[in-house]
Formats: C-alpha cells, sequence, structure tokens
C-alpha cells in the first residue's frame, strides 16, 4: 500500500493498524532547535482519546506518544528537534478482534471493506485495519508537531452541527469548547445534542456531523497559483481524513446563494498601512494564497458506518446476506474529528510556510 505520506517539505507518514501492536508516525522536514516534548503531543492526543463519554467509542486507550528519534536535549535538558525525522510510537492496547469474527468474509455497507479487497485481495478485517479511525491518533501526534512551525498561528476547531442540530453563531464562545464532551462552542444546544446522540446509541444507529476549523495569525502569502493552492491542499487534507465526504472554505456552498456584490470581500485601508478585510466570505485565501485574514473551513463527517441495524449486503463468497456489526463504535464520529482536523489544518500550514519561505526567502 503507497500513498501513507502527506505534504512536501513537512512531511507526515502514518503507519501501523487498529489492531495491530502499535501505531504511529514520521515527521520529516520539520525544522532543527523546535523546543518540543511528549507532554506538548500528548496534550492534543488526550482530546481525541476513545471513551472519554458515553458519545464516543469505549474502547480504552491511553494514547500514550513516544518520541523515539530526531530530538536531542539541550544544556538545560530541554528537548529540540535536530531536523531529522520524528519518529512517533503509540502502542494499541485495548484491541478486541473477537468483536469482528463473524463479519470477517462480510462487506459492510458504508464501509471499505469490499474496496480494500478489490484493490488489494487481501485486507485486514480487525476494526477495519488502516481504514480505521484509530489511523488518526497519529495525525493529531503530527499535528501538534506542526503547530510549532508558524510563528503566531493559532489552530481551533469546534462541532457546528449533528445531524439536522446546528448551533446558533450568536452564542459561539471558544471558551466553551473546551466544557463540553462534544468541542461546542455553542452550551445552549450541548443539552439537545446529549439528548439527540442518546436516542440513536440507543436504537443501534449513528449520525453525521460538521467541524469548522479556524487559523488565526496566518500571514499573507501562502500557497501557491494553480496546482499548489493552499485551500486545495487544505480540502486534500480534511478529505484524507475517514468518513469525510464534504469540504467547505470560507462561505463554501452557501456563496452559490451571493451576488458578486454579497460575496466580494471588500477591503479598506487599515491602521497599519496594509489593506484590511471588510468581510472574510473568501475564509481567508485568494487565487489559492492566503490573505492573513483567519482561515475559515468546514468538513461533513458521514455517519459511522459500523451500526448494530442489520443492513443488506453480500459477501465475499457472492451470497446475500444481512450484517449488523457488533463491538465499541461512535454514534457520531464526527466529535472526535475535532482535534483531527485541527491536526490536518496545522500541518498544512506548516507545510506551506516551509515551501513559501523557501521559495521567496
Amino acid at each position: 500500500m503507497s500513498h501513507n505520506t502527506f505534504g512536501h517539505l513537512f512531511r507526515v507518514t502514518t503507519w501501523g493498524e487498529s489492531h495491530g501492536p502499535s501505531i504511529g508516525a514520521v515527521v520529516d522536514g520539520c525544522p532543527p532547535r523546535i523546543p518540543i516534548s511528549e507532554a506538548d503531543i500528548q496534550a492534543d492526543l488526550d482530546r481525541r482519546r476513545p471513551g472519554q463519554s458515553r458519545f464516543t467509542t469505549q474502547r480504552r486507550e491511553p494514547d500514550a506518544v513516544k518520541i523515539l528519534s530526531g530530538v536531542f536535549a539541550d544544556e538545560s535538558g530541554q528537548l529540540l528537534t535536530t531536523g531529522t525525522p520524528i519518529s512517533l510510537l503509540i502502542e494499541n492496547l485495548d484491541q478486541r478482534s473477537k468483536d469482528y469474527g463473524e463479519i470477517r468474509e462480510s462487506y459492510r455497507p458504508g464501509h471499505a471493506d469490499m474496496t480494500y479487497q478489490a484493490k488489494y485481495g487481501i485486507r485486514d478485517w480487525r476494526g477495519s485495519g488502516r481504514a480505521s479511525a484509530r489511523e488518526t491518533a497519529s495525525r493529531v501526534a503530527a499535528g501538534a508537531i506542526a503547530r510549532k512551525i508558524v510563528p503566531g498561528v493559532r489552530v481551533r476547531g469546534a462541532l457546528v452541527q449533528i445531524g439536522a442540530l446546528a448551533i446558533d453563531r450568536t452564542n459561539w464562545n471558544w471558551d466553551e469548547v473546551g466544557n463540553n464532551p462534544f468541542f461546542s462552542p455553542d452550551a445552549a444546544i450541548v443539552d439537545r445534542w446529549a439528548d439527540y446522540l442518546d436516542g440513536i446509541r440507543k436504537r443501534g444507529s449513528s449520525i453525521g456531523a460538521v467541524i469548522e476549523v479556524v487559523a488565526e495569525g496566518v500571514p499573507a502569502g501562502l500557497g501557491a497559483p494553480i496546482y499548489g493552492k493552499l485551500d486545495q491542499d487544505i480540502a486534500s487534507a480534511f478529505m484524507s481524513i475517514n468518513a469525510v465526504k464534504g469540504v467547505e472554505i470560507g462561505a463554501g456552498m452557501g456563496a452559490a446563494l451571493l451576488t458578486g456584490e454579497e460575496n466580494a470581500d471588500e477591503m479598506r485601508i487599515g491602521p497599519d498601512g496594509e489593506p484590511a478585510f471588510l468581510s472574510n466570505h473568501a475564509g481567508g485565501i485568494l487565487g489559492g494564497i492566503s490573505t492573513g485574514q483567519p482561515i475559515v473551513a468546514r468538513f461533513a463527517v458521514k455517519p459511522t458506518s459500523s451500526i448494530l441495524i442489520p443492513r443488506k449486503s453480500v459477501n465475499q463468497r457472492g451470497e446475500e446476506i444481512d450484517v449488523s456489526t457488533k463491538g465499541r463504535h461512535d454514534p457520531c464520529v464526527g466529535i472526535r474529528a475535532v482535534p483531527i482536523g485541527e491536526a490536518m489544518l496545522a500541518i498544512v500550514l506548516a507545510d506551506h510556510y516551509l515551501r513559501h519561505r523557501g521559495q521567496v526567502g
């Protein structure tokens, strides 16, 4: 299997399977002399870690990260990056492969079972192998390093919609995101989401969600015309996340409802003598290049495909069957996708920052 690496100058390669002994990432291209520690990475991993509420899978993984290479302690004992590949290891400690024994030859509707078998002629049926959301822990670990690359940039994400229930944007408060199990910036919707998901979970079903990620402090000039557009790579990064089926930048699909005068972000001269935008329908990117405004992107996550409700399918022997997936699964996988989206946006920005610096100094 190829295509396990993302990025150009800041390159992230992930490896491992859901029910293998461990997963991890190799980060290549990280500049030297950047302070880093396992605690820095662990803070982000803890936000993605499963089993923290009844609304996520009850798989119990500590997700404790180990830095195996690419760092060296200075005179004070602080670990600094050396400019060589940084290898990250996360052990799998709570696999239950027996949960999947009954469906080892079945193609679960909505899953990658059939397509992996068609492409490779073999597949890891234990928790979906590489197709599992377990792989995204490696991305979050790499994203913690990427956050340190671009000076002054802050990347934050939030869950803005579960099913048909969307937040009230007038209630948006970043401080609320860490105060509830949904990463919601709207405190008023938390109880409604909880009741809604309880019903979904008890039925043995699942539901989709929309996540919004915002990067503030991004300098103008990142990205390149035509085939190196910043928004192009953001869309690619988000679409590479398991279960993502749609991406928007700025106004996104809503731009189709606007007139030209409504959509175009007008400008005036700001206090610093530089152009200042009066709106941000472009989501901080014009012509594939960052404007200096906040980058705003959203992605939609489909409902978790592993559900208890039987669905029509076939198996590897060509028989028509009904499939019900047992085991521990998220009723809304979009909840834990928030730190994953943050990590992927941070990785894209780190890569483009280094590419920009290499081209124009």
